[in-house]
């Protein structure tokens, strides 16, 4: 079941959960690509093949707003909206210590271990690496957890886990970068908050936001 937070003829955007791929790999589960095509299909009763273009991924654990295509031009469109950084992108994440200081701008050199399908950060330059860069800022307290807000400028795999790893802020049940205990349902504790984008083919500014997710982690930060 998908859950929709903005739809028209062009883009299709959505509030993916925890858990689910974006795109198909080699686990061979169903990912938000295929379920959005089932839900078009059922929809609109439309024979044959569906179009969905997938204009970015989050990570598998990570929750919150999904922009798919629905036409091939809205795709080339929004590709070269992310492509260029036009896109406004906030995230939120849960961390097991406070941030110091609780705000500023983060830049690292990210190299990917794709056997390990980890990434990590270097301080400077190396041969292979990808320049990141996000801003934080601290929101809220609560039982020892905290709230941070990220906007990233660039889009590198596992950029936000790594970077607030950096930081000494683990994300919450993110054992890959650090947090020392799983959560119940295994995802991790960062959620694509908001996106803000201009529409394809109106130029209007859409900005979409996706709730949080409904596990008890979140509860002490429900806005």
């Amino acid at each position: 079941m998908l859950d929709v937070l903005f739809e028209d003829n062009h883009v299709l955007v959505v509030n993916k959960r925890s858990g689910v791929l974006v795109q198909g790999d080699e686990t061979g589960d169903t990912p938000l690509s295929e379920l959005a095509k089932a839900y078009l299909k059922q929809k609109y009763q439309k024979p044959g093949n569906v179009f969905v273009g997938v204009v970015h991924r989050l990570d598998r654990p990570v929750s919150g707003v999904v922009l798919l295509a629905k036409t091939s031009k809205a795709l080339s469109r929004l590709n070269e909206q992310f492509k260029t950084r036009k896109t406004e992108k906030i995230y939120w994440a849960i961390a097991q210590r406070a941030p110091q200081p609780e705000a500023g701008t983060l830049v690292h050199w990210l190299i990917k271990d794709a056997a390990r399908n980890v990434t990590k950060a270097l301080t400077h330059e190396k041969p292979g690496s990808q320049r990141a860069e996000l801003s934080y800022s601290f929101i809220k307290a609560s039982n020892g957890k905290y709230l941070i807000e990220v906007r990233p400028v660039t889009g590198r795999p596992h950029q936000i886990r790594v970077q607030l790893a950096s930081l000494k802020c683990p994300i919450l049940g993110d054992l890959k970068y650090g947090a020392p205990e799983p959560l119940p349902n295994k995802s991790i504790c960062l959620h694509a908050r908001e996106l803000g984008f201009e529409h394809p083919v109106t130029k209007e500014w859409i900005s979409v936001q996706a709730p949080l997710p409904p596990i008890a982690a979140w509860q002490p930060f429900q806005p």
